[in-house]
């Protein structure tokens, strides 16, 4: 038996990829250089644009104030951030919106939009030797047991469960194929500037995000009822092994302490610094708030200030540029994808199946559409340590 596969659980039935995914994962394999320079994108006329507005391209803060009753935007010490408006897509201001920079524990959110609408939360994961080892900031998987995708998903939002993000990578057939899948669906929302190698956050040579691209991330994660509806659970409990649950309480703090906040999560490496994304909802009004590489134990606080001024400003200052909509799934077509060797670790290897046969889960269409696709090679896993994020209880 191959551990950490996606098995049928109670209420599994028949799922398939939808229309979406199976277009995202054959468009959008593209993934965007490793260089510093700001995500570039063809403008009519054959000029090249920066995603999200040409205002965007600047290194330092970006903030257009009107001439008269205008709060001053707060000095944030973070590397990047931005603060936009979700419904309208306006940014509002930013920081090196398409700086490139570590993601720790935030590209979390990128994990869960990419598999939330594939994988069945009541389906059941097989914990692997992979998932149950790796450290830090982890919920104590049992290799071998089985867990079901809903409870996985509270505890990689709750606690930034490491071992929780490896297995629901794995569900989908391995963890190369997971990671392969959000960096097509990174492609498809056009965040140019992220490269994912890792399913958790954990440190990677390679692996980047931006502030923009975050946002980006978080306005299609309020379109996603699971997401939201995990994302501001305060506490949840989580079955580890039978008659014994563990507490999950909720990292981010400001859901008790800012009035009107939808959730978010919160990240910390060395290499990343402390990192943020985070929405909030006022007067009909929700808000998008990034930030990236900021002092630790900061990030919240700041990221609260930048809203402040969000709400009230939103309508007074003229946008820096626009949060851009996902691009059509052909756009990217033909386009090659980037792909790390193969790991010792990811050994799923996909066969093809015979003529008329159906795949019964998602993680099956999705192993076997993806070894078609790259020719059965998926992506490694760096195993490099970081320092950890908060822990579960014991």
């Amino acid at each position: 038996m191959l551990k950490g596969r996606l098995t049928t659980g109670r209420g599994l039935g028949r799922l398939a990829l939808g229309r979406r995914v199976l277009a995202c994962l054959i468009g959008g394999l593209a993934v965007a250089s490793v260089t510093a320079a700001p995500a570039l994108a063809e403008a009519p006329g054959g000029n090249a644009a920066v995603i999200g507005g040409y205002e965007l391209g600047r290194h330092g803060v970006i903030v257009n104030y009107p001439a008269h009753g205008a709060a001053a935007l707060p000095a944030v010490p973070a590397s990047a951030y931005v603060i936009a408006d979700a419904g309208t897509g306006q940014v509002l201001a930013a920081k090196d919106p398409h700086g490139r920079f570590d993601p720790a524990s935030t590209l979390k959110v990128l994990t869960a939009i990419t598999l939330m609408p594939v994988l069945n939360p009541d389906a059941t994961v097989v914990a692997s030797h992979q998932a149950a080892v790796v450290e830090p900031s982890k919920v104590g998987l049992i290799a071998g047991r089985r867990y079901t995708v809903a409870d996985l998903f509270q505890a990689l939002l709750l606690i930034s469960a490491n071992d929780a993000a490896i297995s629901l990578a794995q569900a989908t057939g391995s963890v190369g194929a997971g990671i392969a899948m959000m960096n097509a669906e990174a492609q498809h929302l056009r965040a140019d500037d992220t490269v994912a190698e890792q399913p958790n956050g954990l440190d990677a040579p390679g692996q980047h995000v931006s502030a923009y691209d975050e946002a980006l991330f978080a306005r299609q994660a309020l379109k996603l009822p699971m997401f939201m509806r995990d994302d501001e659970l305060r506490i949840a409990r989580f079955p580890l092994r039978p008659h014994h649950t563990v507490t999950l309480y909720n990292q981010d703090t400001m859901l008790n302490d800012y009035p009107g906040d939808l959730g978010g999560k919160i990240g910390w490496t060395m290499a990343a610094g402390a990192t943020y994304v985070g929405f909030a909802r006022r007067r009909g009004v929700t808000l998008i708030v990034t930030v990236l590489h900021c002092p630790p134990l900061t990030e919240m606080t700041y990221a609260a200030r930048l809203l402040n001024w969000g709400f009230a400003m939103d309508g007074k200052v003229s946008p820096v540029g626009t949060l851009v909509g996902p691009q059509p799934a052909h756009r990217a077509r033909g386009q090659r994808s980037r792909r790390p060797p193969r790991g010792p670790q990811d050994q799923m290897a996909a066969r093809p199946l015979p003529p008329g046969r159906t795949v019964p889960v998602a993680a099956g269409a999705a192993a076997v559409l993806l070894a078609a696709l790259v020719g059965g090679s998926a992506v490694a896993v760096s195993r490099r340590r970081q320092r950890g994020e908060n822990q579960p209880d014991p």
